[in-house]
């Protein structure tokens, strides 16, 4: 008798949730792997999101969760379908204020690397 393979094949962002809050997320970011430049943007504006977060409204939080998988796009599909999602980041860290701060520079940092 053959027993069953099982193999775990993860395609796109991966969240480990508890409750309402998310306890990761791995965007595996494929595209970015190719750019260490954007990647490390990336991993830093994620970063960053993950320590506004505790600071936001529901709707806020939403916002950013919302915005996370295009996150995992690469460099081409990040400018193309992700220019509006990431423009409501940039207005949900005007909103927030001060504290949002780290997350509007990294943000800068990854909007000049896209052009």
């Amino acid at each position: 008798m053959n027993e069953p393979t099982h193999h775990s094949t993860y395609n796109g962002p991966v969240f480990n949730q508890n409750g309402a809050q998310n306890i990761g997320i791995n965007n595996g970011y494929v595209g970015a792997a190719q750019d260490p430049e954007l990647y490390a943007a990336v991993a830093e504006l994620t970063a960053r999101l993950r320590d506004l977060t505790a600071h936001l409204t529901p709707d806020q939080a939403r916002t950013v969760e919302e915005t996370l998988p295009v996150l995992a796009l690469d460099r081409e599909a990040m400018t193309e379908r992700g220019g509006l999602t990431l423009a409501r980041l940039g207005q949900l860290t005007t909103a927030v204020g001060p504290v949002a701060q780290p997350v509007a520079d990294a943000l800068g940092r990854l909007l000049g690397l896209l052009g």
